[in-house]
């Protein structure tokens, strides 16, 4: 597996992550055994970039990293978030926080259920509206110096609120959705102030939420309790449009002789050696479906089939119901 370089403060990491949230999360039934052969499998394929957060479960999800964390802790680079509240229940209470307090209750609660003395990459998980970023980012600073945590980042966040959290103190990465599915950040202004500030960028959901595997067809494709089924974008009309998008990309893949998510995983890869995506899966046919993407090479003619068949906007609905919209770019 190669390396990629995030931001300007030293981080290295695989060039493709993984992403473990629904390995304990929000689509459907889940098996941690399962999981944790999978997370072992990504660490033998060289995929050693971990993301999770203390909110997927909330709080089973680095317990089970901590499985594998236990014996193979020095081939991780570690990931985790704070900042959607949850309460000493580890009940999610709808609110945004990012007050010193908060995250140093957090990130002592993180390191405790991870098993870690130190988390390498530490993510605002959404931007607190009520609390200025200065402050927040000024008791993560604290957390670096203190040794609890080597690098941070910020999750979906507006061009202004990425400058003033780097100006309080240098941000290595920025996480937001990004596909070919979810091209917001190439017309908003987060993946331009990104670069211009030097930051790295990781993009979540890289599969468009699976839907970029191909596999997606229809709403019932979903586990009853998989939050997809509450996305604009996988009901009714909107469903309908984007699967021709996607049927565009599919047939592109074919003529490649590529899967559809290779060819989705080796667009996001192709956008510049500063971008390091994270598919998540559970299991272990997709992780090694999803790896052999970063062998994928596009031309600059596919390439342009790739821009005219999904272009910038393409995606009928929005990303999330309004309730998750409404944390969105703040």
């Amino acid at each position: 597996m190669d390396t990629r370089t995030l931001g300007q403060q030293g981080l290295t990491v695989s060039a493709e992550g993984l992403g473990c949230m629904g390995m304990s999360a929000f689509y459907g039934a889940f098996d941690d055994a399962e999981s944790t052969a999978t997370l072992h499998r990504a660490l033998d394929l060289g995929v050693t970039f971990l993301d999770t957060a203390d909110v997927y479960g909330p709080w089973t999800n680095e317990r089970l990293l901590a499985g594998v964390l236990a014996t193979r802790r020095d081939e991780v680079v570690l990931a985790t978030k704070f900042g959607n509240e949850l309460d000493d229940s580890g009940t999610r209470t709808g609110r945004v926080n990012g007050r010193p307090d908060y995250i140093r209750k957090s990130v002592d609660g993180s390191l405790q259920r991870l098993g870690t003395d130190v988390i390498d990459l530490y993510y605002q998980h959404r931007v607190d509206p009520d609390t200025p970023v200065e402050e927040t980012f000024g008791a993560l600073g604290e957390l670096v110096a203190e040794g609890k945590v080597r690098y941070l980042g910020i999750s979906e966040a507006a061009p202004e609120s990425i400058r003033r959290a780097h100006a309080t103190q240098p941000l290595t990465a920025v996480q937001t959705e990004w596909s070919l599915f979810t091209r917001d950040v190439e017309d908003n202004g987060v993946l331009a102030t990104v670069r211009e500030l030097g930051i790295g960028f990781v993009p979540y959901s890289p599969l468009g939420r699976g839907f970029l595997s191909g596999k997606i067809r229809t709403v019932d494709d979903f586990a009853e309790d998989d939050f997809r089924r509450t996305s604009p974008r996988f009901q009714g009309e909107n469903f309908a449009r984007n699967l021709e998008v996607l049927d565009r990309v599919v047939a592109i893949a074919q003529d490649k002789g590529v899967t559809p998510s290779q060819l989705a995983l080796a667009w996001v890869l192709a956008q510049g050696p500063d971008v390091v995506p994270i598919p998540g899966t559970r299991h272990i046919p997709n992780l090694e479906e999803n790896v052999a993407a970063v062998d994928v090479t596009l031309t600059a003619d596919e390439l342009a089939s790739i821009e005219a068949a999904a272009p910038v906007g393409v995606a009928a609905g929005e990303r999330y119901a309004p309730k998750g919209m409404r944390w969105l770019h703040n």
